[in-house]
């Protein structure tokens, strides 16, 4: 009878220290790329958008909702996918009158970069091209920044504030066009910071 191979055994004490260095390391990196992104991003200013009044704060969060999370087919260049899908849409955000930032292009391939403008990149989303192969009139895509913790007992005024549209996030955009939320505005005026840790 063959003994089983010792080469690769490891002393249990030994394996669990290289797991805990590993799971370590992964968490390390995740809380740094958002607090890099928050760091170094660049700052925009999102509109909320009212969301189904159904849909009320769950637990400690509250669900946020972007004018720039509809995106028009006029606004969409180069080639569309004919069939349904995963993928991702890269949006060009410019800056209006009113500092508040709209999405001016959008590409299913990535964007280059311009003067006064900014590149985020959407959430993975299925995509249905009409029958016909064409885009459809509208597409809805997600930033990752649809949801906003809160002290718990606090969120029913962000979401009043939300639904009557007095409510505007700061978000930074990474230059791989990654999004996170810095600042929420009430009025115009800061009522959350988020912290880089």
């Amino acid at each position: 009878m063959n003994k089983p191979n010792s080469l690769f055994r490891m002393p249990p004490m030994l394996a669990a220290v290289l797991a805990a260095l590993v799971q370590t390391a992964v968490l390390g990196y995740m809380v740094e790329t958002r607090a890099s992104i928050l760091r170094i991003g660049t700052e925009v200013r999102l509109k909320t958008a009212p969301v189904d009044p159904r849909d009320l704060l769950r637990g400690d969060y509250v669900t946020l909702g972007y004018q720039i999370s509809t995106i028009d087919k006029s606004i969409i260049t180069g080639e569309a996918p004919v069939v349904s899908g995963l993928q991702t849409l890269w949006v060009r955000l410019v800056p209006g009158a009113d500092g508040l930032w709209t999405a001016s292009q959008a590409s299913f391939a990535p964007l280059t970069q311009q003067e006064g403008s900014v590149v985020a990149r959407t959430s993975p989303f299925e995509y249905y091209p009409g029958l016909d192969g064409q885009v459809p009139d509208t597409i809805s895509v997600a930033y990752g920044i649809e949801r906003y913790y809160v002290p718990e007992g606090e969120g029913r005024v962000l979401e009043e504030a939300r639904n009557a549209q007095a409510l505007e996030v700061a978000a930074r955009v990474s230059t791989a066009g990654r999004m996170q939320i810095r600042q929420i505005l009430l009025d115009g005026e800061p009522a959350y910071d988020e912290p880089l840790y």
